[in-house]
């Protein structure tokens, strides 16, 4: 059985990776959401054999020189920083991952390969779905502990914020991040070809429940990445027919939320459109309240106040929610924006170059060459994420910013397919 195992796993092993290392980043990737720490434990290995018998250097790849130049420009900031002991505990959460975005590319060197760690990614979610569908309907709640506590899944009983879906994660917000970012996945497994009729009832119950899931979290980033995803990952081909047919289901929406229109046209747009919907869309249900948006605004202006006063090396991790709360008597512990808040705590240096890096990734592997469905998908996937974090910070949760580094790491490798010899960047 377990010979058996090993063979099933192997399949689809990428021509430049290790199968050792294969099977460990799938199982990786099936175990991620659920618990970070045995996920962790099966992509270090995973990362070491992707790290050896290289073709070509770290340094020698082009793409890796933004990371480089980010990479000293944080350690040199430390020493300035306005909390060293947060600044040096902040490296974690970029400095491995650079790494790891190297490390993990020869496991998404091919289309089959992220194909199918596009398909784990979906059956791992489905523990992030069931319990967050039982915390909300059947009053689940942890914590719930195995492995003699190695795994704790904490569970606040009715979601967190109450009554808003959050599962394994610690906020309604970030459990919407992560089903957004596996959404695009969900759908080009749905839509693929070749499926039998089993098969596809199977995903298509998954994808219900998965759609299910973001809505019960009410995030408004989730609720539009819905709407996003689909005309991505069905490409070009279904525009003709699809995007007319969502513009005639936004109208009513928009008619609901959109301050300024005639009651004439809005009480029956209301009318049309859930109550939880349109109200958690135009705010109403906080009457009295600080908007959110006007929050965000705040924390912006300050975080751009920030990088006025030290544009270079920037104030070290954490200083955001150390400054914010000196300055406004109000505690919050980030700007809400990840480019802002990396010239924040790294420079502006720094974060261009890891913003320019992303953003070329994403450019360049959409122009290589024609994309297949879960090309798209992961393509879709990343843009998601690029989204999110325009307006909130879901990389601080570990799970999402693994996944985010897998994500780009198979733009690269896609991109490395179309390369020539002559232009190779090694």
């Amino acid at each position: 059985m377990t010979v058996g195992l090993y063979a099933w796993l192997r399949g689809e092993c990428p021509a430049a990776s290790s199968p050792w290392g294969w099977c460990l980043f799938q199982l990786g990737l099936l175990l991620l959401p659920s618990s970070v720490l045995l996920a962790s434990l099966l992509f270090v290995p995973a990362l070491v054999l992707g790290s050896l018998r290289r073709e070509c250097a770290y340094w020698r790849d082009r793409w890796n020189w933004p990371l480089l130049v980010a990479g000293g420009l944080m350690l040199l900031g430390c020493f300035s920083a306005l909390r060293a002991d947060l600044a040096w505990a902040g490296l974690a959460n970029w400095l491995p991952f650079f790494w790891g975005f190297w490390g993990f590319q020869p496991y998404v060197a091919e289309a089959g390969a992220r194909r199918r760690a596009a398909l784990w990614m979906v059956a791992g979610t489905v523990p992030v779905v069931v319990t967050g569908l039982g915390q909300l309907w059947l009053g689940w709640q942890g914590p719930w502990q195995s492995l003699g506590g190695l795994v704790i899944w904490f569970m606040a009983p009715g979601g967190e914020p109450e009554g808003r879906l959050s599962g394994l994660f610690d906020y309604a917000n970030i459990a919407a991040a992560w089903l957004a970012l596996v959404w695009p996945l969900m759908l080009a497994a749905l839509v693929q070809p070749g499926l039998d009729r089993r098969r596809r009832s199977v995903v298509l119950i998954l994808a219900v429940a998965l759609v299910t899931a973001l809505v019960l979290t009410e995030s408004r980033n989730g609720w539009g990445a819905l709407v996003l995803v689909v005309p991505l990952v069905l490409g070009p081909v279904s525009w003709p027919w699809l995007l007319p047919l969502l513009a005639l289901g936004l109208i009513p929406v928009l008619l609901a939320v959109l301050p300024g229109v005639p009651e004439l046209l809005q009480d029956p747009a209301r009318a049309l459109v859930p109550e939880s919907v349109w109200s958690r869309l135009s705010d109403s249900r906080y009457a009295g309240e600080r908007a959110l948006a006007s929050t965000r605004l705040s924390q912006w202006g300050f975080a751009l106040q920030l990088i006025t006063e030290r544009p270079w090396l920037g104030w070290g991790a954490a200083a955001f929610s150390v400054l914010y709360l000196l300055r406004t008597d109000k505690w919050h512990g980030h700007s809400h924006n990840l480019p802002l808040e990396l010239a924040v705590s790294s420079g502006v240096p720094a974060a261009l170059a890891l913003v320019v890096l992303v953003l070329a990734l994403m450019i360049v592997s959409l122009r290589c060459s024609r994309m297949g469905l879960f090309d798209r998908a992961w393509w879709a996937a990343v843009l998601v994420l690029v989204v999110l974090h325009g307006t909130d910070m879901p990389f601080f949760d570990s799970r999402l910013n693994i996944a985010g580094w897998i994500l780009i790491a198979g733009l690269r490798s896609r991109i490395r397919q179309t390369e020539t010899p002559a232009v190779s960047p090694g």
